[in-house]
């Protein structure tokens, strides 16, 4: 499948999902979608007819309000089926953190933001040890890098030269009280990664799969130290009138507004 109808296909059943179950992290979860499209379908070495194989690339979303992207795109590599996404569970609707309980793929439970890099750190400094060649993959929120466990992880790696693991965040610009860059501001970012010891590239355009490609393939070459990608990228994307609206980091759809989310997304209505 082509990384772009993978993304949109994605999307499309993010969006009903949600839809169906009435709210959800919608801007959170638009804003990754091609960055995990990108690294389950062309990056990481996974098997989705085995989740839990022993050589699998490990994968944490630390920006764990967005586990309904990720339920998404596991859906389309095959993890899940995509029936799953919109369905009540036991009476209840699936959990919108990343929750490994319920979802085959998942590899933490995650939500309490600043976590999911350490654990990662953890994977990767297992993974060296035991002289594995498998690679350790996160997902960061910006508004999550104000965190202090964030630095302290992002610390440790370079100390323990983690040239296993790479983190990526998704640089949307907002977060939940406003603008990253008024509440929390964080340039200069990738500056603060090198020091750490990383290895830091940055992606103009998080959304645009051959700057993701370029980026991670140069991710490979690195020897020695992690590597830090910077994407930014639109919360909310590809729904109109959520595009870099602070105010659907998450929250609930009107009908008018769930039938022209459908229109941008070129879904029946």
């Amino acid at each position: 499948m082509k990384l772009e109808g993978a993304a949109l296909s994605a999307r499309r059943n993010l969006f009903a999902a949600l839809g169906r179950l009435g709210s959800g992290h919608y801007g959170a979860c638009l804003s990754e979608i091609e960055i995990l499209t990108y690294l389950y379908f062309r990056e990481m070495n996974v098997k989705p007819e085995d989740p839990q194989w022993k050589d699998r690339d490990r994968f944490v979303l630390s920006k764990g309000h967005g586990g309904f992207g990720l339920y998404s795109v596991l859906a389309e590599r095959g993890f899940i089926p995509r029936e799953r996404l919109g369905a009540l569970e036991d009476g209840v609707m699936l959990p919108k953190h990343a929750d490994k309980q319920r979802i085959p793929g998942v590899e933490l439970s995650t939500g309490s933001l600043g976590q999911g890099l350490s654990a990662a750190c953890g994977m990767a400094l297992c993974a060296k040890r035991d002289g594995s060649a498998v690679r350790v993959y996160a997902v960061l929120g910006d508004g999550e890098c104000n965190e202090g466990q964030i630095w302290e992880a992002a610390m440790a790696a370079g100390k323990y030269k983690l040239d296993n693991l790479v983190a990526t965040v998704d640089y949307n610009g907002l977060q939940f009280d406003g603008p990253v860059s008024e509440v929390m501001p964080l340039e200069p970012f990738a500056d603060k990664w090198r020091a750490c010891g990383w290895h830091a590239i940055e992606v103009a355009d998080g959304h645009d799969f051959q700057q993701l490609e370029t980026a991670y393939n140069e991710a490979r070459t690195v020897q020695g130290k992690p590597v830090a990608i910077l994407a930014h990228t639109v919360k909310g994307k590809g729904i109109s009138f959520m595009e870099n609206v602070t105010e659907w980091h998450g929250g609930s759809c009107s009908p008018e507004q769930l039938a022209q989310g459908c229109r941008d997304l070129g879904m029946k209505v």
